[in-house]
């Protein structure tokens, strides 16, 4: 009877420890994009990535360091707004992040409704008719974007919650989510303004470099030149654009890594791309480093 007991209780801590924390981020009703089907997880054969899908309702998923510093990141996962490559763009991304003392936040943000696959559906779509997708893009795109800052907004109401300082919430996107982060950065108010951004390999063709805000805040830019989207000019000319305006800005930009890789293994430099983040915001003065 005690071993039962024990067994019990083992599961119970099991499940404690592996509950997520899973916040609906306040959200304005679309008006003219319908979701006919539920969200959906799956692993895409396609992309190798676990993904979701059909988002309609935002939601962000918390990662609470042991030992919170203070720093916090939204991230927005990429998938050409058809899907969420919510590992190794999203959850993996948070679990690396907290364990250097910040908190981090995995954004679910709205995606072009789609059916069974949207994997399946974003692929053929890029082989048969691209620019289809740009047209099931734009009505999503700004639905997108309101959920990012209100992702911000909600963090910063709830800093004393969350155990972060409420002038170091920043912004990560990967690809369409680094399109995302543009828009953000972009359409900011006093409550939802990111205090730094990283667009990872950004989609700036479906969301382009425009004029810097004046108060523009601290950026860091991630790409790889051989990315097979052409993002690599897009992403210079995005550092660019903060530079002749004398603002805080960082560029890596790797000879290899292609595009989408996040905290996938490839044996190339581009890697690092992770912990090059964490240095300059260590170096920045956004991330308070690890007691030795």
């Amino acid at each position: 009877m005690k071993g039962i007991r024990l067994f019990c209780f083992a599961i119970c801590i099991a499940n404690f420890i592996s509950a997520q924390e899973i916040i609906e981020v306040p959200h304005e009703k679309a008006k003219d994009v319908v979701w006919e089907s539920d969200e959906k997880a799956y692993f895409s054969d396609i992309w190798q990535n676990d993904v979701v899908t059909n988002v309609s309702v935002p939601s962000i998923e918390v990662f609470r360091p042991e030992n919170p510093n203070g720093t916090a990141v939204v991230i927005a996962p990429g998938g050409g707004l058809y899907a969420l490559s919510i590992t190794s763009e999203g959850t993996q991304v948070a679990e690396w992040l907290a364990k250097k003392g910040i908190t981090a936040f995995v954004l679910k943000y709205r995606l072009v409704p789609t059916g069974e696959d949207g994997v399946k559906e974003i692929s053929d779509e890029g082989a048969t008719n691209p620019s289809r997708i740009g047209e099931r893009v734009a009505p999503v795109m700004p639905y997108s974007i309101a959920d990012g800052l209100s992702a911000i907004a909600h963090v910063r109401e709830n800093a004393a919650n969350f155990k972060v300082d409420p002038k170091k919430i920043g912004f990560m996107g990967f690809s369409a989510g680094g399109a995302v982060t543009m828009g953000v950065v972009y359409n900011y108010n006093e409550a939802n303004k990111p205090d730094f951004i990283v667009p990872v390999y950004p989609w700036t063709s479906a969301y382009p470099v425009q004029d810097v805000p004046e108060d523009a805040p601290p950026m860091l830019v991630v790409c790889s030149s051989d990315d097979p989207l052409g993002l690599a000019a897009g992403s210079v000319e995005l550092y660019s654009s903060w530079l002749k305006s004398g603002k805080i800005v960082g560029l890596h930009m790797y000879a290899k890594g292609g595009h989408g890789y996040g905290m996938k293994k490839q044996n190339l430099p581009s890697d690092g791309w992770i912990e090059r983040f964490y240095d300059w915001s260590v170096a920045e003065g956004i991330t308070a480093p690890l007691a030795k």
